[in-house]
């Protein structure tokens, strides 16, 4: 799942991304409304976290909410303030945000926040895949392999996910390694290690090598 998070304190949007990325999420950054106009265009994003107080005005984040609705998006949008006025989180609501955390806050309670939004708001997170050995609930985030429940880290899952959302599709190396891991130093490397780490937790059927790349195995 694709997050786009606003937010023009380093210091606060270094560690919410680190964490999110920890988690298995896709996550593009933006410290200000042309960031995130270019980087909404480019990810598509399931979710928008966005802080209200940006570079081009202390209501900067309620002008791009409602730019996104008008625009069609629509994904939930969590916004992230430290403005705790009821008549702010009354307009952020009104102009079709769907949660309001005020700052400070735990990581914990936003990652929760954040997945809780994408259960509502996304059907497909609802469901549940089974093809073969495998069995995927995607909205509990839980894993079977021949009905014995499997763990898996964050980046793991989040592999595993994109496969099972594209069942019969072939990703490059090079595609998997800008989804899941950008920025990474460690190059198509980190790719055949996740991959290498799914077939030894499941099977090694589960992720299929073909030409041009990888895709779900099981049949």
């Amino acid at each position: 799942m694709r997050v786009l998070l606003v937010e023009d304190e380093d210091g606060l949007r270094k560690p919410l991304a680190a964490m999110l990325r920890h988690q298995g999420y896709e996550v593009r950054e933006a410290a200000s409304l042309d960031e995130a106009w270019d980087a909404f265009v480019e990810a598509e994003p399931d979710l928008v976290s966005l802080d209200i107080m940006l570079p081009e005005g202390e209501d900067a984040g309620f002008r791009f909410a409602e730019e996104l609705r008008a625009a069609g998006y629509e994904g939930p949008i969590l916004f992230v303030t430290a403005r705790d006025a009821v008549d702010d989180r009354v307009r952020g609501l009104d102009l079709g945000g769907d949660d309001y955390l005020v700052k400070p806050f735990n990581l914990e309670e936003y990652a929760a926040r954040v997945r809780a939004l994408l259960r509502r708001g996304s059907p497909v997170k609802k469901s549940r895949f089974e093809r073969g050995p495998l069995a995927v609930d995607l909205a509990a985030r839980k894993v079977f392999w021949q009905g014995r429940e499997v763990e898996l880290t964050g980046r793991e899952f989040a592999l595993l996910e994109l496969l099972v959302l594209n069942p019969d599709r072939v990703f490059t190396a090079e595609e998997l390694l800008e989804r899941l891991f950008p920025g990474t130093e460690s190059g198509l490397k980190i790719v055949r290690v996740y991959i290498h780490r799914l077939r030894h937790k499941l099977g090694p059927e589960v992720v299929a090598t073909v030409p041009g790349g990888y895709r779900l195995g099981v049949a």
